[in-house]
């Protein structure tokens, strides 16, 4: 877990460290592999004697930019799925991407009010789904594509349960 290290205090410990799921790429790559198939094919076909030179340098050209259009866009879903990381740790959730300007934000597990989790056919199938996180902030924070999401939801409910459970009581009883 190279990442998270960098960031943490002495004593903290990494829960969870994830990338968003694979679903993310799933779209790129059969781009990908679709561009690939076709640029081939237009290639097989405008090398035949019956197509003149000019349309076979226009097919070729038309092949290439759209594999190269589908191999870049492919390479950058790839980067980014691998420069974003979800952490939990014991003392809080953190969420980093970007490739060239990075972004992140940091919840404190106890300034967590609620936490949620949303998935449909696809997602329940394929394992995943939204972790929705509410703080001390105006609005609910959505993280999407969490790979195990109610695995995840169930591990940071506990983490806030053991978090309250440790503090002093805050509404002591007469």
């Amino acid at each position: 877990m190279g990442y998270p290290k960098d960031v943490l205090t002495d004593d903290e410990v990494v829960v969870v460290h994830q990338h968003p799921h694979v679903k993310a790429l799933l779209a790129p790559g059969l781009a990908l592999v679709v561009a690939t198939g076709l640029a081939g094919w237009g290639l097989a076909w405008s090398t035949g004697d019956a197509v003149s030179d000019g349309v076979a340098t226009a097919v070729g050209i038309a092949a290439g930019a759209v594999w190269l259009a589908a191999l870049v866009w492919f390479l950058a879903k790839l980067v980014s799925w691998r420069t974003t990381h979800f952490v939990i740790t014991d003392r809080r959730v953190m969420f980093r991407q970007g490739i060239v300007t990075r972004s992140g934000i940091d919840i404190p597990v106890l300034r967590i009010n609620s936490v949620q989790f949303r998935h449909g056919l696809v997602d329940r199938i394929l394992r995943t789904g939204t972790l929705i996180i509410e703080s001390a902030s105006d609005d609910p924070l959505e993280f999407e594509d969490i790979p195990r999401v109610e695995k995840v939801h169930a591990l940071l409910y506990a983490r806030l349960d053991d978090r309250l459970d440790d503090e002093p009581d805050r509404f002591p009883t007469a």
